[in-house]
């Protein structure tokens, strides 16, 4: 008998999915759980010239270049105020560490594959690829992201480590 509760648990454990949400202006995000590093206040940046205007900068965080993005210029909902409130969330994507400027951290939930939404189709004139999908959690819709698809690998390669180390 415990041998077929403990199958029923990983089975239902394999249907559920874990994603951390924060909020956005007046929206609700979520992004996998598994990709968050830390979360952390926001602090100082070094700016890069010429990077897009919602990378702020970068840190050095533990020997790491890591690129900071606010989210708000990038979905175009207006620049965050920064202060000793402000919230950036670390992300592992791929082989680098990326931290995102978000307004709050909601909660960690739990979300059932079979509960998760394609993103409805807008055509040729809006770029929907970063959205991984949609979910009903509590009493609200909530966008779920694909961080990976949202910054692009040709943007986060300004502050490629093997680029810097040629130059000293």
């Amino acid at each position: 008998m415990p041998d077929s509760k403990t199958s029923n648990e990983h089975a239902q454990s394999e249907d559920m999915r874990e994603f951390l949400t924060f909020v956005l202006g007046d929206e609700d995000y979520a992004l996998d759980i598994m990709i968050v590093k830390e979360i952390r206040g926001y602090e100082a940046v070094t700016k890069i010239a010429n990077a897009p205007a919602y990378i702020k900068g970068v840190i050095n965080l533990r020997g790491d270049i890591v690129p900071i993005v606010d989210l708000r210029l990038k979905f175009d909902v207006g620049e965050a105020t920064y202060n000793e409130f402000t919230i950036v969330i670390m992300l592992n994507i791929g082989e680098r560490i990326v931290g995102i400027v978000v307004d709050e951290v909601s909660d960690v939930v739990k979300v059932a594959d079979e509960d998760i939404k394609p993103p409805p189709e807008f055509g040729v004139a809006f770029d929907s690829s970063y959205l991984y999908g949609l979910a009903p959690i509590d009493d609200r819709m909530v966008i779920l992201i694909n961080i990976a698809s949202l910054i692009s690998s040709d943007e986060l390669g300004l502050f490629d480590t093997n680029n810097t180390s040629e130059l000293e």
